[in-house]
């Protein structure tokens, strides 16, 4: 669920095209550096009639241009002492188990308690810079409400050698999700242009030009509450999805968009579950999206070493699975 406070939305028209795209928006957003309007490009935050875009380099063309600028954070993370459960550490990085609730890094109604508040008293001064004041170590992120698997990096030449891999997607990413329904069929590959929604910019959306390509590979592991008749659709389904790509909600809106959004998603989860299953989300005490990074495998890129980590679903989602397969 989106908990952060509402972004300042600019917009300003751009008559005539022809020059570079970074150069040509300073001209029309004067209060924003090229810095950081190429930055907001590279964050899916800058639209042209709706449509959004993402390269600075490319030529500019003549439209109403809108900018979503994210709540600032101005305070300086402080450390912590929350506990983490710490699945390897070296002295240039570290792999933790995040907990649902926790955000990756402090934002605006999260300005405390997040994983880089933890990572500060855990790996102190060692912890890697690059990210900048607000996100020191933070290579790629989990939705605060998503549990599983992160890493970050300690050293500025882990976090340079991760960041690599990430932009690369040489990056072994399953995930771990119980959705309404199922997707159909049972084993597949979604690959669609994922960007900001014309009709809310807060959400993500596939579109069918604009935005940037998005592939996750998906197989139906197990389905609950099978059908009285043949061709019907299950209640609910055990889906394991593959990242092979990493925007902003990727499989959330991917599952979405093939009729099977994840169990308790209140953002993306439009229509409502079977009453059955509703009944089992209460029971489970699950309050967050039915989501879990399981996998997370990769080479280590000061050692050369490969790593491979895999964490099972927190109680919340176990309990939920379980009273699903008695449905």
């Amino acid at each position: 669920m989106i908990e952060d406070d509402e972004p300042t939305v600019l917009e300003a028209r751009l008559e005539a095209g022809g020059t570079r795209l970074d150069k040509a928006l300073t001209g029309i957003f004067p209060a924003l550096s090229r810095a950081r309007l190429q930055a907001l490009l590279a964050e899916d935050a800058v639209s042209r009639d709706g449509q959004t875009v993402s390269s600075g380099s490319a030529k500019a063309q003549a439209g109403l241009y809108t900018i979503i600028l994210p709540p600032v954070i101005s305070a300086t993370p402080a450390p912590e002492a929350i506990p983490l459960t710490v699945l390897f550490e070296d002295a240039d990085l570290i792999v933790v188990d995040k907990p649902a609730g926790m955000a990756a890094h402090p934002a605006p109604g999260s300005e405390t308690g997040t994983l880089v508040n933890a990572l500060l008293a855990h790996c102190g001064a060692s912890l890697s810079g690059i990210g900048g004041v607000a996100r020191p170590g933070i290579v790629h992120r989990l939705d605060k409400d998503t549990s599983g698997v992160m890493v970050a990096a300690k050293s500025d030449r882990a976090h340079a050698g991760l960041s690599a891999l990430f932009a690369a997607h040489d990056i072994e990413r399953t995930y771990i999700a119980l959705t309404r329904g199922a997707p159909s069929p049972s084993k597949g590959r979604i690959e669609t242009l994922i960007g900001r929604s014309s009709s809310d910019r807060k959400k993500m959306a596939v579109l069918r030009s604009g935005g940037r390509n998005a592939v996750t590979d998906y197989v139906v592991q197990r389905v609950f509450g099978l059908p009285a008749k043949a061709g019907g659709a299950p209640m609910a389904a055990r889906v394991a999805c593959t990242l092979h790509t990493g925007r902003t909600h990727q499989i959330r809106v991917h599952l979405a968009s093939k009729g099977a959004p994840i169990l308790g998603d209140q953002v993306y989860g439009s229509g409502s579950p079977a009453t059955a299953v509703r009944a089992a989300i209460v029971e489970a005490g699950l309050a967050r999206q039915a989501l879990h990074a399981a996998v997370l495998g990769f080479v280590h890129p000061v050692t050369g070493e490969p790593l491979r980590f895999e964490t099972a679903p927190p109680p919340d989602m176990g309990e939920l699975e379980r009273l699903l397969e008695a449905l």
